[in-house]
């Protein structure tokens, strides 16, 4: 049997902290820089001490086994990358300011991988030329860079973070499927055992592009997703990715529409007032500009528009919310009484909720005034229906109608079936069977390994400090020494027993530091099992406590080392 090592903190490069950083939003933002396991080099970006980065090997390790269990191969890709293939497929623009992007001495333009769906595309597209090479998976663990506006919650959203992204080639669309069933199913093995509190949720593609996508969402109160989850069924969605069903109704016999007058009457809630009806009988119109020209949203009155929906619907194409010179020269536009119908030049979408034959109040077009009896499909068309609001609690599930209920979590993994996007724009074809080329078809996988350390910390604290699943944790045990030569001595005697025995040992044999102080960074460093050299030590009994229940019992060095490699 190979000795583990034995981390002794007289020597360890990581010092704890008593406060928490002034500048600390969540909980694992505090208690990783409070614990010793991160410091701060510039506004997100991170470096990992010791202690941290056996953490994060440890979720690599995991990530790594269960990857190479469905047969993928890990590679390793650059991270400057050339603009060209990114042009290819858009996304040197589509990406926006999160891109970071630079120039080398000679002009020529690269950034900084955030993906790296290009470059795993033309790779398999130099080493494969038949059907015979074809599925296949590659990966890679490998640090990704975002410009995040505002770099927030230590390593929760950084701009610098280390990620597995995964892609997976093949021939046919049920290849792709069963591809990504290897994924989801490794995804789940890999949560598990990392000891995560996870939801599978249906989700929305974005800049990946294609056809499904799912996430793996922590919850968490530090999380920045809000995700839908029904108590009835196995419904769960990001909000973002939830639809709500078109059902037009019969309004045939609504009457005919009708002009009201409704002085300074310019909101929602002044209109509702003035009339004496719910805000949920008028209709909210919403003007944005997609690349400059003017958008109108409908969306029923007591509900608000989701712009992050808005956006997605029209990426890559930038949106933004009129300023009061747009309405200049609009006779069709009076800014608080606008209504869908007669407006002139204006694309108007809706929301599901106003489907046809829905009757409301909204604006005349007119100052001062509003339209009742106003019917969609009657009174004015919608162009496209988009779900637009934001989502609610007790918003019915779209699976069995049940209110669903929302929580805020933080994104793990996410998984693509991307279809032939990629392949399409990089021209990826293998020759099939019959000698004909045959386009490649893809997925795309991703687990945030950093990540998924702070979605630890953020799941497993409490009051004390961190408190680590096994697996993951950056020793087997934590022995500390309470003060004392005779307890340094007893301390060390057993952390190399329980080395030789295959465990990792931490052990606190710091010189001056009072026994208190050593008790308090136990309990905050995290390591499940901390066994004391206390005030029995010269009887040659310890202390076994448990990290996570508080539970505690007095062992002897024999029964210690045995209950310890027992378990």
């Amino acid at each position: 049997m190979v000795n583990a090592p034995v981390q002794r903190m007289s020597q360890l490069m990581a010092k704890t902290l008593r406060d928490d950083p002034a500048d600390a939003e969540v909980l694992s933002h505090k208690l990783l820089v409070r614990a010793g396991y991160v410091r701060r080099t510039a506004a997100g970006v991170w470096s990992w001490l010791p202690l941290g980065k056996k953490v994060l090997a440890n979720v690599e390790r995991i990530v790594r086994e269960e990857m190479d269990a469905i047969g993928a191969q890990e590679v390793l890709l650059p991270a400057l990358l050339p603009r060209e293939p990114y042009d290819a497929t858009g996304r040197w623009d589509e990406y926006g300011q999160e891109l970071f992007r630079l120039k080398d001495r000679r002009g020529g333009d690269y950034l900084l991988g955030p993906t790296h769906e290009e470059i795993f595309t033309l790779l398999v597209k130099d080493q494969a030329s038949s059907y015979k090479d074809l599925p296949v998976i590659l990966y890679q663990i490998q640090t990704k860079f975002r410009d995040e506006a505002r770099p927030r919650a230590g390593i929760l959203r950084g701009r610098e973070f280390l990620m597995k992204d995964s892609y997976s080639f093949d021939l046919s669309d049920e290849g792709l499927g069963e591809s990504y069933a290897l994924h989801r199913q490794a995804y789940q093995r890999i949560f598990e055992r990392l000891g995560l509190d996870y939801r599978i949720c249906a989700a929305t593609a974005g800049a990946m592009g294609g056809s499904r996508s799912e996430e793996f969402l922590a919850p968490a109160e530090a999380g920045e997703d809000t995700f839908a989850d029904c108590p009835n069924c196995d419904f769960a969605a990001n909000t973002e990715a939830m639809t709500y069903e078109l059902k037009p109704v019969d309004g045939s016999a609504v009457p005919a529409l009708e002009e009201i007058p409704t002085p300074e009457t310019p909101t929602i809630e002044t209109l509702a007032a003035h009339l004496g009806v719910p805000a949920s009988a008028t209709l909210k119109n919403l003007l944005v500009k997609v690349d400059g020209q003017i958008v109108a949203v409908g969306v029923p009155g007591d509900r608000e528009v989701d712009m992050d929906k808005v956006e997605a619907h029209f990426a890559p194409a930038a949106v933004e919310l009129v300023t009061a010179e747009d309405f200049e020269g609009r006779d069709d536009l009076v800014r608080g009484y606008v209504g869908p119908q007669g407006l002139a030049k204006v694309t108007y979408l809706a929301d599901p909720r106003v489907a046809p034959g829905t009757a409301w109040i909204t604006g005349a077009n007119k100052p001062d005034l509003h339209a009742k009896n106003v019917v969609a499909g009657r009174d004015f068309e919608v162009d496209e229906y988009v779900d637009v609001v934001v989502v609610r609690d007790g918003d019915p599930c779209p699976k069995c109608g049940t209110g669903i209920e929302l929580d805020r979590a933080i994104e793990i993994g996410h998984i693509f079936q991307l279809g032939r996007k990629y392949a399409d724009a990089l021209k990826l074809d293998v020759l099939g069977q019959n000698g004909k080329p045959v386009r490649v078809t893809m997925g795309s996988y991703g687990v945030g390994v950093s990540r998924a350390v702070a979605a630890l910390a953020e799941q497993t604290a409490d009051e004390q400090g961190l408190c680590w699943p096994a697996e993951v944790a950056p020793a087997d045990v934590h022995v500390v020494a309470a003060g004392k030569a005779l307890q340094t001595e007893l301390a060390l005697s057993v952390s190399a027993r329980l080395s030789e025995a295959g465990l990792r040992v931490l052990v606190d044999d710091r010189a001056g530091v009072s026994p208190g102080v050593k008790f308090t960074d136990s309990e905050l460093i995290g390591v499940p099992r901390i066994l004391v050299a206390g005030r029995r030590a010269a009887e040659g009994v310890l202390e076994l406590k448990d990290r996570k229940t508080g539970n505690r019992e007095e062992l002897t060095v024999d029964e210690a080392v045995a209950r310890l490699t027992a378990q």
